[in-house]
């Protein structure tokens, strides 16, 4: 299976599944704000980009919804920081 991003509402995570490999970003939801609490990825894919397609697709769905982001994860801080395309979501 190709990596495709899916919002599992249910257990509060955008989820990308990349050849078996599960990577997720839970987050909590709050009316028109998105706060990401922790970014996911198991040690055997980390250094190969997943982290960062993960987050990079689940902030383009959030951009869609039109929603503002809080960042209390390290790693979509750090993303978001150094991807001046996503500065209008931060709140």
């Amino acid at each position: 299976m190709s990596a495709g991003l899916h919002d599992n509402s249910e257990l509060s995570r955008f989820e990308m599944d990349d050849d078996g490999i599960l990577a997720v970003a839970n987050y909590r939801l709050a009316g028109n704000v998105i706060t990401f609490t922790h970014t996911e990825v198991p040690p055997q894919a980390r250094g190969h980009g997943l982290a960062s397609r993960l987050i990079a697709s689940a902030l383009e769905a959030v951009r869609a919804r039109g929603l503002k982001v809080i960042a209390h994860c390290s790693f979509v801080r750090d993303f978001l920081a150094k991807h001046a395309e996503y500065h209008d979501l931060r709140l």
